[in-house]
């Protein structure tokens, strides 16, 4: 995926995200340019930085959407932010470093997730010989406490050779019982890890689990699953026990560091000169802290130190009250491509709701499927939809596409609140123009659009 053409990325993105061709092209070129980056001399790669990109436009277009798609497009590490979240040093608040932790994070389960794919064949077939034993063998009493503190299974006395030829054969008949799918339900004793709650030190981003996992072993106790969930447990076991963590956490970092999207949202509420009281006394500190990140520095996580240099960093605003100006100059400065995002007229919305993979109309047909009503939507009923959006919208806050939700909801609400029961009837409902107008009170009279504030 990471030979993807800025055309063909363009078109992936088609897939999910109506309109916005200029903000699709510049994310597909940033896209692209990593790719072209590696191709050239190790010297060149160091001098070549990341073109940053900045956003503006109104909320529920499409800003985050982009940038989210883009990460999966290519399985890159991503985060989103909230610029609003951060507060400049010396005030109470998150420590914008936290932002390449998170990422860090992030990268380190992307990776699992890559190093237990590899391996899930062979967990799968250990699993399968563990969960035939567990179902063989007579429930365990209780751990021995000694075993339960240090969190060590207890040893099983080796069987004579004729049993364990017995025990061959009677494990084969359960395997096959298993892949047959005839023992899902069947309850069996397992040990598993206790969960213990996350504890982190205040005002950092210390887990002190994490602190003590490597001194104190992990405690375990008995449990009583189905063999569906045992299957679950026991091929999570073995795939940790078979990927090499270390060799997880090193390729993690180079992902991040290398391949890491970051999209931090709300920068316009951190524009502006500070006033000097309020919560507006660290606008422009956040904004210094942030800018090190973008530049290029160097942060210390519990994994090792993560450069930034190559991080490719996403803004985004609204900027209704502030400008773009009104950015510190060297943070304009480091985000040098500049899109600007179109509000949705009618027409957007009404192809948000059909054109879109997994669109609105089709979650909302699969949704009141389950419960034997089937939904049809003639081309009508799209367009007054389309257009209760759009006018609730130009009336009230400007949400964007999410006022599509609201206005699907309201003219639902009574299907989806007396659809369902073992013995309900399988119903058609077809939905025109005339049905949206009746549901949502609009027929013949004044719409009242304070009906649609979320």
């Amino acid at each position: 995926m990471n030979k993807l053409t800025p055309r063909e990325i363009v078109r992936e993105l088609n897939r999910y995200i109506v309109g916005q061709e200029d903000a699709k092209r510049a994310v597909a070129v940033a896209l692209r340019n990593r790719y072209r980056r590696a191709q050239l001399s190790p010297e060149m790669q160091e001098e070549v930085t990341p073109k940053n990109i900045l956003m503006v436009g109104p909320t529920g277009v499409g800003k985050t959407e982009i940038a989210r798609r883009l990460a999966k497009l290519v399985d890159a590490p991503f985060v989103k932010v909230e610029a609003t979240k951060f507060t400049e040093v010396g005030y109470v608040g998150r420590d914008v470093e936290t932002i390449v932790r998170d990422l860090v994070e992030a990268s380190i389960r992307l990776t699992k997730e890559i190093h237990q794919a590899r391996v899930h064949v062979k967990a799968c077939e250990t699993a399968e010989v563990r969960l035939a034993d567990l179902i063989l063998q007579p429930a365990k009493k209780t751990s021995n406490p000694i075993d339960l503190l240090l969190g060590t299974r207890p040893r099983t006395p080796e069987a004579p050779e004729g049993e364990k030829e017995e025990l061959a054969r009677r494990r084969g008949e359960v395997i096959a019982k298993l892949r047959a799918g005839d023992l899902e339900h069947q309850l069996v004793e397992i040990e598993v890890e206790e969960v213990t709650p996350h504890n982190d030190i205040p005002g950092t981003d210390v887990n002190m689990n994490d602190v003590l996992g490597s001194i104190l072993p992990k405690k375990t106790k008995l449990r009583k699953v189905e063999v569906r969930e045992a299957r679950r447990i026991l091929i999570n076991e073995e795939e940790q026990n078979l990927i090499d963590m270390d060799a997880v956490y090193t390729e993690a970092i180079e992902k991040a560091e290398q391949d890491g999207i970051v999209f931090i949202d709300e920068i316009d509420k951190v524009a502006g000169k500070a006033s000097g009281h309020g919560p507006d006394v660290s606008r422009e500190g956040v904004q210094r802290d942030i800018l090190p990140i973008v530049e290029g520095c160097t942060v210390q996580t519990k994994y090792g130190p993560v450069k930034t240099d190559h991080i490719l960093f996403i803004a985004a605003g609204a900027f209704h009250v502030s400008k773009v100006s009104d950015l510190i100059p060297e943070l304009q400065g480091r985000f040098p491509v500049r899109v600007d995002l179109k509000p949705l007229a009618v027409e957007d919305y009404k192809r948000i709701l059909t054109q879109p993979e997994n669109a609105l109309i089709r979650q909302y047909q699969a949704l009141l499927a389950v419960d034997k009503v089937q939904l049809e939507f003639d081309d009508s009923a799209l367009q007054v939809i389309a257009e209760q959006a759009y006018a609730a919208n130009e009336k009230m806050e400007n949400i964007g596409a999410r006022r599509l939700h609201t206005v699907l909801e309201e003219m639902l609400g009574d299907i989806a609140f007396n659809a369902g029961g073992g013995d309900a009837p399988e119903v058609k409902v077809h939905v025109d123009a005339e049905y949206v107008k009746k549901q949502m009170g609009i027929e013949n009279q004044q719409r009242d659009l304070k009906r649609y504030i979320l």
